[in-house]
């Protein structure tokens, strides 16, 4: 029985990558008046590195004017991420981020279902307050009976301590929960805590290649491209009633559609 969603946050609930972080990195390195720039193409190689400050530090490796010295660099690391994260939420709260189609209305459909709610992510607090203060109000939190986020936890995605962590907040076995994602390494993180995963594939991780899921797609806003394919119903996206039925089923597929 389905107990409870555990959401992923960047690349799942919005193309937060993409749209935003990015983008804020680069005002942030503009500030601090740094020549740096993360396109599209380089971010994309960097998201395979978690976490903003663990990042920033993989991108310095390959920077020539970036600090010789381990303090310095943990320094500069610090106050770019501190600049990142206010551009990020200004970014959010003039509207340049919006959700992804389908999620506001899944979110809101469970909660008036009276299925819980998490939010596991390894991203910064103040970007989750930020993103869903903005789409659901100063309350946002009264929707999650769990909020797990990167400040929780010593190890990020694919390490399982976040969803663990989730768990045990929720006071739920790990098989009454489905976990939401965009990502290799967030699928990976959700199976090695045994949640069951769900994949709505993302800008940077559409060809992902992901191992074991119960049903993976281009996105909630849709019913068609997704394997195991939703039985048919009136609804043009992804409603409760498909994740439950995919839940209750259980039929692990890969990558490719192909059942376990």
């Amino acid at each position: 029985m389905l107990g409870a969603l555990l959401w992923d946050v960047d690349g799942t609930l919005a193309e937060t990558e993409r749209d935003g972080h990015r983008v804020a990195f680069n005002r942030a390195f503009a500030a601090m008046g740094l020549a740096w720039h993360w396109d599209v193409a380089r971010y994309g190689q960097l998201l395979r590195v978690t976490g903003g400050k663990e990042r920033l530090f993989a991108a310095m490796a390959t920077e020539s004017d970036a600090p010789v010295l381990l303090g310095e660099r943990e320094a500069l690391a610090r106050e770019l991420h501190r600049l990142k994260n206010r551009c990020y939420a200004e970014s959010v709260h003039s509207g340049a981020i919006p959700l992804r189609p389908g999620v506001a209305e899944l979110i809101d459909e469970a909660w008036e279902s009276g299925v819980r709610q998490g939010i596991v992510t390894t991203t910064s607090r103040v970007n989750v307050d930020a993103l869903l203060g903005r789409h659901f109000g100063p309350d946002w939190a009264k929707r999650f009976d769990a909020v797990v986020c990167g400040e929780d936890v010593a190890r990020k995605k694919p390490d399982p301590e976040a969803h663990q962590r989730a768990l045990a907040a929720l006071r739920l076995a790990a098989v009454n929960t489905l976990a939401i994602e965009d990502s290799c390494a967030g699928a990976a993180a959700a199976r090695a805590a045994d949640v069951p995963v769900l994949v709505t594939r993302s800008a940077y991780f559409a060809a992902d290649p992901i191992d074991v899921a119960v049903a993976i797609g281009p996105g909630l806003h849709t019913r068609l491209g997704w394997h195991p394919a939703p039985p048919e119903r009136l609804a043009e996206r992804i409603t409760l009633d498909d994740i439950v039925d995919w839940h209750s089923r259980m039929e692990l597929v890969s990558d490719h559609g192909q059942p376990i």
